[in-house]
């Protein structure tokens, strides 16, 4: 008798003893709990930011698809948000000047942007939600006008005015944008240019042997891409849009 009621006292100080791991076990299991449902509730939130981003996108897209009307010009939906390729004579001859023919072209370009649905969202009531979202993160959402320009395999003559393809399209990357920023009356900080030369072809020449075919290749090489992007960033001393 004496026996089980040490085997008792031994058990009930044990049970004492390790209470408090218990109560911890069901502390730790709680923190996880939260945090998952922390997690989930801020990817949910970014995925209905983005889905909002990309229908922006996506209005915008359809508006100069249906209003940019000209055979040298292309415009898709890509990753990148919305990619505008010109091709054709856009230049004068190894120049980075910008032919003025061309100039109605970026106007009505310039216009369509000025007046789309991403450039105006802080106008749009139906987006006070998703920018007052974006605020209380303290990010910001960055709208982009980038200008990628592009040329041929073929290396410029001595007497060019650039030592090569690189120094060309970066020139005429630049020019273009300038001449896109003024038509479209919006501030330059939205804009940025940059030149690849001849080193992102949508055609690889190398090795094609028909003229014609080369030819129609480096037509088609030489391009300036517009890409219109808008995509969420943390803000850096308190800038905005």
């Amino acid at each position: 008798m004496l026996q089980i009621k040490k085997e008792i006292s031994l058990n009930e100080r044990r049970a004492k003893s390790t209470a408090w791991a218990l109560t911890f076990a069901d502390l730790v299991t709680l923190l996880l709990t939260f945090f998952i449902m922390l997690l989930v509730i801020l990817n949910d939130a970014e995925k209905h930011i983005d889905r909002v981003i990309n229908k922006l996108l996506d209005e915008t897209y359809e508006e100069l698809a249906e209003n940019v009307s000209s055979s040298y010009v292309q415009v898709d939906r890509v990753t990148k948000g919305i990619k505008i390729t010109m091709r054709g004579k856009l230049f004068k001859s190894m120049s980075a000047d910008v032919d003025p023919r061309v100039y109605p072209l970026l106007i009505q370009i310039g216009g369509i942007i000025r007046i789309s649905k991403v450039l105006n969202v802080y106008n749009d009531e139906d987006y006070a939600t998703l920018l007052d979202l974006i605020k209380k993160r303290d990010e910001m959402l960055n709208i982009e006008i980038r200008c990628e320009g592009h040329t041929d395999d073929l290396p410029l003559p001595k007497r060019a005015a650039f030592p090569s393809n690189w120094e060309l399209s970066s020139a005429r990357s630049l020019n273009l944008v300038r001449l896109l920023s003024k038509y479209a009356q919006l501030d330059e900080k939205l804009f940025s240019a940059m030149g690849y030369g001849k080193f992102r072809p949508v055609i690889e020449t190398e090795g094609i042997k028909n003229s014609v075919a080369l030819q129609d290749a480096r037509g088609k090489n030489r391009r300036v891409e517009i890409y219109l992007d808008a995509f969420i960033k943390e803000k850096v001393n308190g800038e905005t849009l």
